[in-house]
């Protein structure tokens, strides 16, 4: 089974790309980011059309996320995390895979920038929710992948330039280290168990040539629990929509569980 991740930057404005990466790479789950409209104008038939199930949690111009899926999903819940500011940034679902039922949970976390402002704060409490929610999920099923836009830089391998993110949001020491205690919880970072300390990245802004000059970072994870490290076949970057006409500024993550 492959499952990808994606921010796509806005579901309408790259449906072409999104169209054609379904054709191209067929994966049996799409976890959408940062879909940006409400389930009213989301192009539901389009992807039916490509023979995809949709569900959504949508907001008017900014965040949202959506689920894509060949295979049967189960207890769809978009409440996962009670966000004071009701902001569209969390789905989940269940699905039965070698006699196991997994949650999936698609997430977009808070960019958090510029630091020591309430955006921050809110990034800050965003994942201290999403930590416990994890913690207390992980009682009832040990079988958890988590994936989709962190906004979470952890490591400096994990950046072209970390000296130009020290203060930065998406790579302050206090952010790095939710990420850590969200691992240690009873996760993986599947990329880095599969890929050691290769530098890859799944982002790279649209400014000052970032892309033709690989100026990425790696932002976008898949975290899976521990007792589903065995199902893992392989994960990959795949950076090819990232050079399309009208891209997304993130790619698509791919985990292939077996």
């Amino acid at each position: 089974m492959l499952i990808s991740s994606w921010n796509v930057n806005s579901v309408r404005a790259r449906i072409k790309n999104i169209l054609d990466y379904l054709v191209s790479s067929q994966p049996d789950i799409l976890m959408m980011q940062e879909i940006k409209t409400e389930e009213i104008n989301f192009p539901f038939d389009k992807f039916k059309e490509k023979v995809y199930d949709t569900h959504v949690s949508g907001q008017k111009s900014y965040n949202g996320v959506a689920i894509l899926t060949k295979v049967k999903i189960q207890n769809i819940n978009t409440n996962l995390i009670v966000d004071k500011l009701k902001q569209a940034r969390i789905i989940s679902g269940e699905i039965s895979f070698k006699r196991k039922i997994i949650q999936l949970i698609n997430i977009y976390a808070p960019n958090g920038n510029p630091v020591d402002t309430d955006k921050y704060s809110y990034k800050i409490g965003w994942m201290d929710k999403l930590i416990l929610k994890l913690k207390n999920l992980l009682k009832v099923n040990e079988n958890i992948i988590l994936g989709g836009d962190f906004n979470i830089i952890p490591s400096e391998e994990d950046v072209y330039n970390c000296k130009n993110y020290e203060d930065d949001a998406l790579f302050r020491l206090e952010i790095r280290k939710k990420y850590r205690e969200m691992i240690n919880l009873g996760f993986h970072d599947a990329y880095r168990y599969i890929n050691g300390e290769k530098q890859e990245y799944t982002f790279w802004d649209y400014m000052g040539g970032a892309w033709q000059k690989n100026h990425g970072m790696r932002i976008d994870h898949f975290l899976i629990s521990n007792s589903l490290i065995s199902n893992i076949k392989d994960i990959k970057i795949n950076k090819y929509p990232r050079g399309k006409i009208k891209p997304s500024d993130h790619t698509p993550i791919e985990l292939e569980i077996n």
